[in-house]
């Protein structure tokens, strides 16, 4: 089989297209909440808290010397990132929460007949009832 041959497998099962169109999906759906962590969340958050744009807070570890830029530690940049993430996780969560309570729910499966032994017992018991 051709290197050709073996790649057109691979990319038409449908796996890789279904974790391609995941991926595409998910990479728009993360700019959507990071659009909405940035813009809706993040400034009326700043606000309350005495006008803090969160991606600006930082501590200063070394200054800047020459050309050499300021060396900083950027925790409002990694605050803004955990709430992003806390956010697309909730998001997928209740994603997935619907999509669950959309599902029917498997039939049970009928109930099994007893077993050999069980009929055994069962007449057993009808016998000494009778005697």
């Amino acid at each position: 089989m051709g290197l050709m041959q073996e790649f057109k497998e691979f990319a038409v099962k449908g796996n890789v297209v279904d974790m391609a169109v995941g991926v595409i999906i998910g990479g728009a759906f993360g700019k959507i909440v990071a659009s909405a962590v940035e813009d809706v969340i993040m400034p009326p958050l700043g606000l309350i808290l005495g006008g803090v744009d969160f991606s600006q807070l930082a501590i200063q570890l070394k200054a800047a010397v020459g050309d050499k830029p300021a060396v900083m530690l950027k925790w409002g940049k990694f605050l803004q990132m955990c709430i992003d993430f806390t956010i697309m996780a909730f998001a997928v969560f209740m994603m997935v929460r619907a999509m669950n309570r959309l599902k029917k729910p498997a039939p049970a499966p009928p109930p099994a007949g007893p077993t050999k032994d069980q009929e055994l017992l069962t007449e057993i018991r009808d016998l000494l009832k009778k005697s």
